[in-house]
């Protein structure tokens, strides 16, 4: 699949204005991202059930450290709570809540990670529980269009244009709520087609596109892998190759290697949250396409029309679904006040049962989303699994930033620099090793995507976030 048609795949179309971006790639080095979450610490009781931990991770996708944690500490992964999951190549802060003795916590010991025990409590945390994360991202060699170097003083003149545009058209520091790549599996977009294999009940399919598909840019191992999945289909065979590091295709080859015809047994041996999230990733499809049809018709993503639909906003940036209502002749005026405020988000789709979607204008670009990603006859109902049936829901079409700066950041010249860095460009490539590096520093509320604002910056090939 070509760049531009995986873009496209995942309704990654479009921009918030017109304007020149930076250029140039993240995470040439693991520090170059950081996120620490916003949360409150549950209320403490030194007789309370869990124990609350702070921890420090380095390079660690979320998911699998808690597994790790959870292995540790000698329970189940299900007993591990957490408010959200953290891009792997980073420096990530977040509060964990985990049922097990304080004393056995306080023993664990795993590697590229801090954990600070806090205390005692008799709350959990459940996803989205947060109140927002803290940015501190590095974009490294910036560039114009043609792949030539620019300065630090050219880059952040760009920047600060793109954002004064966006601001002009949207709003001071809004920006398109995009559902980032990272929910589809980047460039190589694996997790809706997964998810559309288990809406279908063909479990065999879903587990031979988790091993299988091909992804843009796979290291050599991984190719190799994926490459005698798809001509062998040999458990065995493929176990004897695949990289160390895939531990959730060697989860399913095991399972397959017990009984090959059980495939959804070999489905399940992947976290309960990754399985939902191949559901919410479908859904993702239809919201970012609908984002990007509304954006190429010229219709405001921040002050509705009618026939939208418009929730309150909470404090930490999510809204209250339960309290959305249509905008209409009579309402049109003060939804439009209330939206500029701030007070309320137009909204778009995330399909399920029993979804509400808009009607109208915006309501027809919401069928012909739901048409473009073959959504539009789906039952979301998962009899075999039946915690991963949605209902469905709506979410923000934009979304605010704050507490925004940027600067240039010094050069390195380390062996923490990435392969990527040090192969250098590719053709096609939008970076250049000379360009200038600019460090960014930015919140966002929970459930919103940093690399979707560095998008509307840089302006960058998918690949480079």
């Amino acid at each position: 699949m070509a760049e531009r048609s995986i873009e496209e795949h995942l309704g990654l179309i479009g921009w918030a204005s017109a304007g020149e971006g930076t250029g140039g790639i993240l995470k040439s080095r693991i520090e170059d991202f950081r996120v620490e979450e916003m949360a409150k610490i549950p209320a403490l009781d030194p007789k309370g059930r869990f124990t609350v931990v702070r921890a420090s991770l380095t390079n660690w996708e979320t998911n699998r450290f808690l597994k790790r944690l959870a292995n540790a500490c000698g329970i189940s992964r299900r007993r591990v709570f957490s408010s959200g999951m953290k891009d792997k190549r980073a420096v990530t802060t977040q509060i964990l809540v985990v049922d097990a003795p304080q004393g056995k916590v306080e023993g664990v010991e795993i590697s590229d990670s801090v954990i600070e025990v806090i205390g005692r409590t008799h709350q959990k945390v459940g996803m989205g529980d947060h109140d927002g994360n803290r940015f501190t991202i590095t974009v490294r060699g910036c560039c114009d269009s043609e792949g030539n170097p620019i300065d630090g003083k050219e880059a952040m003149r760009r920047m600060n244009d793109i954002r004064s545009r966006m601001a002009k058209k949207m709003g001071a520091d809004a920006f398109p709520n995009w559902i980032g790549p990272q929910r589809f599996g980047a460039t190589r977009p694996v997790t809706p087609e997964v998810g559309r294999a288990v809406l279908e009940d063909d479990y065999e399919k879903a587990c031979d596109l988790y091993l299988g598909m091909e992804g843009q840019n796979s290291s050599g191992d991984v190719a190799v892998f994926r490459a005698k999945w798809r001509d062998t289909k040999d458990p065995k065979g493929c176990l004897d190759v695949i990289p160390r590091y895939l531990g959730y295709e060697r989860g399913i080859l095991e399972s397959l290697l017990k009984d090959p015809e059980d495939w959804l047994r070999a489905y399940r041996s992947l976290p309960h949250s990754l399985q939902l999230l191949t559901i919410h990733a479908l859904q993702s499809l239809t919201f970012n396409h609908a984002l990007a049809a509304r954006l190429a018709a010229d219709l405001s993503i921040i002050e509705p029309v009618i026939g939208d639909l418009v929730a309150p906003v909470q404090p930490n940036g999510r809204i209250e679904v339960s309290k959305m209502a249509f905008v209409s002749e009579s309402n049109l005026d003060r939804c439009r006040r209330n939206c500029q405020l701030g007070r309320l988000a137009v909204t778009g789709p995330l399909p399920g049962n029993s979804a509400s979607f808009a009607e109208g204008l915006p309501g027809e670009l919401e069928q012909q989303a739901l048409e473009d990603t073959g959504l539009s006859d789906v039952s979301w109902m998962v009899p075999r699994i039946p915690r991963l049936t949605s209902s469905g829901t709506r979410r923000p079409l934009s979304v605010l930033f704050k507490s925004f700066s940027v600067e240039e950041a010094p050069e390195v010249s380390d062996s923490s620099l990435s392969g990527k860095w040090e192969h250098g460009p590719r053709e096609g490539d939008l970076w250049h090793p000379d360009g200038a590096s600019l460090r960014l520093r930015f919140t966002l509320p929970p459930g919103t995507y940093a690399t979707v604002l560095m998008r509307e910056l840089m302006r960058s090939p998918l690949d480079h976030y």
